[in-house]
């Protein structure tokens, strides 16, 4: 057959790329769904058309498009993560009541995966390797389960968007790199992770509490939305000076960023008896700011007011135009709480602003991401040298090498965390944060005991609703002073901050102390939540392997143990030991780790 040049109008169609965006895909599939076709083909088609239809309802109705469904797993796009993870628990409760109607080897079951990417996104399709992401990922998730990578475990909050649980990372086929996930289960009613009872701290403290929750954009864009974090930020920092009233932590008021969530629902949340929440917008250099403070035991709105300023006022260390916001919505909640002679419950944490990303990553726990967040941290101090938060991060940076074991020369590392924890306090003497960075560093090396306990005594009483520094004040006292004193500053740094992402270090500190109370039943239980949250933080895997081998469950040691040395293969005694100061609770793990199998050196 002779072959004859094409013709110019049979030229191939070149079709234009579609728009990229930034897309939460969940990919959902039907487990063992060739096994039940061959079983019963008629009823499979037939429930799984009954599901499409449900899906379809239950994507639209969280913020989603359904994509394209094929014969046995669908696609779905969203804008949020939490919209994404709460449309993967819904479509998994379909199946539920059929289920009960059919035998073991009939049921049917979904599983689900979820990545967030730059995704190009077409009318009846989306393209893109986050959508070939999301597929390998759901491949990771048992019958029932929904599975999520990093970058949609950054975007929900655990024991309100779902119960998280770390797989760590997996291999996936055709994939060039190891992937972190989580699973992720609905939250049970009635249960969270560990909150200590709720009690008064003080009894004659009686101050009400408040939560700044992060303002929204009038014109949402991810150019604007740093505005309404140092909106919160500042007020936050503002009030938590006042000694009429208690600021909840801004790590854990976050969470309710854009959520559209009523007062009552954070009240549950974070026992706040008022709210500040409101929204902004910009035009030119100018910034308009709406306000308003409700009352959630009452669900009322107390106070509301609208102000206006320069948009690069916001960055002052003394911001005229939310020194007038902290001002006047003091005022209002004072005369409030006193008009109406509340009892109000305990205290809360006020924190500094939050570099958002370089924290995150401080707390991953493996190199790459610790890498990272330096990176993050160093390049919001060259952009803004005379704020002292950056430079306190970073004071922890050099604090959490030195915990995760990646520290050539701890000591050294100890040393930094204390230059920058100066250099923060240098530009605000008053930083509780600054404070109790310097205090912890300084009681890792233990040259000066006492003058790192005097400086975490500072950090509370500057700011008593700081977490952080009542944190640190029980990991002093769980090393050198009280171990009882330890557990009830422990429990009140965690009870501070309910919702922080990073719980599971509150936890392993509070674990710490119990230890050191010898109550290794509670220990370990705290240890095991901890790393429920973060199974690479090895300072828990190590405080729990301590506290099983003291309990006498020295398989479950040893099993841990073994965990241990996987991931940190060239730890040693002797390197262990030169990890800062020669506490009890030190020798008590070494004693621990040698009896295990650890090698001396």
């Amino acid at each position: 057959m002779e072959l004859q040049a094409p013709r110019k109008d049979h030229a191939p169609f070149m079709a234009l790329l579609p728009l990229q965006e930034h897309k939460v895909v969940l990919v959902v599939d039907l487990v063992e769904s060739v096994l039940l076709m061959a079983a019963n083909e008629e009823a499979v088609v037939r429930h799984w058309q009954g599901f499409v239809i449900f899906a379809n309802e239950q994507v639209c109705a969280h913020r989603g498009r359904l994509v394209k469904s094929l014969g046995d797993g669908l696609l779905a796009e969203f804008d949020e993560p939490a919209d994404a993870v709460r449309a993967a628990m819904a479509l998994h409760s379909h199946f539920a009541p059929i289920n009960r109607l059919l035998p073991p080897d009939r049921q049917l079951h979904l599983r689900a995966g979820i990545h967030a990417s730059w995704l190009y996104v077409a009318e009846n399709d989306v393209y893109g390797q986050g959508v070939n992401l999301a597929a390998r990922v759901a491949s990771l998730a048992d019958p029932g389960d929904t599975v999520v990578t990093a970058s949609v475990r950054d975007g929900i909050v655990d024991g309100i968007d779902g119960e998280v649980e770390d797989m760590g990372e997996s291999y996936l086929k055709h994939w060039p790199e190891p992937v972190r996930t989580w699973r992720v289960h609905p939250v049970q009613t009635g249960q969270h992770p560990y909150r200590p009872e709720r009690r008064e701290i003080a009894p004659t403290d009686l101050r009400p509490s408040i939560a700044v929750i992060p303002f929204d954009a009038r014109q949402p864009s991810p150019d604007y939305f740093v505005i309404g974090e140092l909106i919160a930020d500042g007020v936050i920092a503002q009030l938590s000076r006042s000694q009429h009233v208690r600021v909840i932590s801004r790590l854990s008021t976050t969470a309710f960023r854009g959520r559209s969530a009523s007062p009552i629902e954070i009240d549950a949340q974070l026992d706040a008896a008022f709210v500040l929440s409101g929204s902004y917008a910009t035009l030119g250099d100018k910034v308009v700011i709406m306000a308003e403070l409700s009352d959630t035991r009452r669900n009322e709105v107390v106070w509301a007011e609208r102000l206006s300023g320069q948009t690069m006022d916001l960055l002052e260390v003394q911001s005229d135009l939310l020194g007038a916001l902290s001002a006047a919505c003091a005022q209002a909640l004072i005369h409030t709480a006193v008009q109406r002679s509340l009892v109000l419950p305990l205290p809360k944490l006020e924190s500094h602003a939050l570099m958002l990303g370089g924290i995150a990553l401080m707390h991953r726990s493996t190199p790459r991401d610790l890498d990272r967040s330096r990176e993050l941290l160093m390049g919001v101090t060259e952009r803004h040298r005379r704020v002292a938060s950056p430079w306190a991060w970073l004071s922890k940076w050099h604090v959490m090498q030195v915990v995760q074991g990646r520290a050539p020369d701890p000591q050294a590392e100890f040393a930094r965390a204390i230059e920058q924890a100066d250099k923060a306090l240098t530009l605000d003497p008053s930083s509780s944060m600054a404070l109790s960075l310097k205090g912890h560093a300084m009681c890792h090396l233990g040259h000066d005991v006492q003058g790192a306990r005097r400086l975490l005594l500072d950090a509370v009483q500057v700011n008593p609703s700081d977490a952080m520094a009542w944190l640190y004040a029980g990991f002093w006292s769980s090393m050198w002073g009280n171990p009882s004193e330890a557990v009830e500053e422990s429990e009140r740094a965690l009870k501070l901050s309910p919702l922080d992402p990073h719980r599971f270090y509150f936890q392993m500190q509070l674990a710490n102390s119990y230890l050191a109370k010898n109550e290794f039943e509670k220990a370990a239980a705290l240890c095991k939540q901890s790393l429920k949250s973060n199974s690479l933080h090895l300072s828990t895997l190590r405080t729990l392997i301590c506290a099983e081998y003291e309990l006498g469950s020295h398989a479950d040691a040893q099993r841990h143990f073994q965990l241990l040395r996987q991931h940190q293969p060239s730890l040693t005694l002797k390197t262990y030991l030169d990890t800062g100061s020669d506490s009890l609770g030190k020798q008590r793990v070494a004693k621990a780790l040698a009896a295990l199998g650890l090698p001396t050196g």
